[in-house]
């Protein structure tokens, strides 16, 4: 899977856990909706304020983009995998 559709589908599963809608999240519901689909790739900017308004860290989205594209990759080797190159 590609990683625009990856992140789409993490953007809509992480806003549908906290039970909010497209037009709550972003700047239309049209723009939102085309990021969900992976027809557009969001700023980093905007990638913050996404995750500010679900109430997550944005490294959160991006994890779970990851690991829906590579779902042989565990969410604990990805973790483990992070704190290796932050030297933690």
């Amino acid at each position: 899977m590609e990683l625009k559709y990856a992140f789409g589908q993490a953007l809509r599963e992480l806003r549908m856990s906290k039970d909010l809608s497209q037009e709550s999240i972003g700047a239309s519901q049209s723009y939102v909706s085309d990021v969900e689909r992976g027809l557009k790739t969001p700023s980093i900017e905007k990638l913050d304020e996404f995750a500010s308004t679900i109430g997550i860290h944005p490294v959160t989205i991006l994890a779970k983009s990851y690991l829906i594209k590579d779902r042989s990759l565990s969410p604990e080797e990805l973790m483990a995998q992070v704190r290796k190159e932050l030297g933690m």
